[in-house]
């Protein structure tokens, strides 16, 4: 782990970083092992993913294990990894799905069917954790590199301020992992402004 400090008004937090291979959620428990799990742990913030257009007909079996691994297998492998620390601290476990998590549109089956996946992750911990906190962010399309992939997959240009800044998703972010422990933002979906 890289220890490094966050600092707030408030209070500081000690932060880790531990490099995963998503795309081998087999692999994550002995790397975890090896770089050692916190007694207590605050929170967890899932925010990778991947997705390649295509088609049901084109979109091969390597594709969609992929897209599974990556955006579900491996939340669910570290969450359950991480759930004893997490219980220990009453942490709150935040999962950043995406609008095609609600609703899957042509040539998005695999990633959708994904963020369909991570949503009911996400709904039976909270149920089964009463303990935990645990919070979905649906991103609409939002102004990151993964978006500029899209947008060549779509065969269209690629214009930041098309979209919502990373920074304001962040925002929404921070403020549901800062709400008071009397309340939880359980589901919450940031769409770009057309109108701005």
């Amino acid at each position: 782990m890289n220890p490094g400090a966050v600092a707030s008004p408030a209070r500081a937090a000690a932060i880790g970083t531990i490099q995963l291979d998503l795309t081998e959620p087999r692999r994550i428990e002995a790397r975890l092992a090896a770089a050692g799990i916190p007694a207590r742990l605050d929170g967890v913030v899932h925010a990778a993913g991947m997705v390649h257009l295509g088609t049901v007909a084109d979109t091969e079996a390597d594709e969609w294990m992929e897209h599974l691994s990556v955006n579900l297998v491996s939340a669910a492998e570290l969450t359950r990894l991480l759930l004893p620390a997490l219980r220990a601290a009453q942490g709150h476990v935040v999962f950043v799905n995406s609008t095609a998590g609600l609703r899957a549109n042509p040539e998005w089956s695999a990633y959708a069917a994904s963020k369909f996946g991570l949503r009911a992750l996400a709904d039976s911990l909270r149920a089964e954790e009463p303990s935990l906190r645990v919070t979905t962010v649906y991103p609409g399309r939002t102004a990151t590199e993964m978006q500029r992939s899209v947008r060549a997959q779509e065969g269209h240009a690629y214009a930041e301020d098309d979209f919502a800044a990373p920074a304001t998703v962040a925002r929404v972010l921070v403020a549901a992992l800062e709400t008071p422990r009397d309340a939880v933002v359980s589901d919450v979906t940031v769409r770009p402004n057309p109108g701005r």
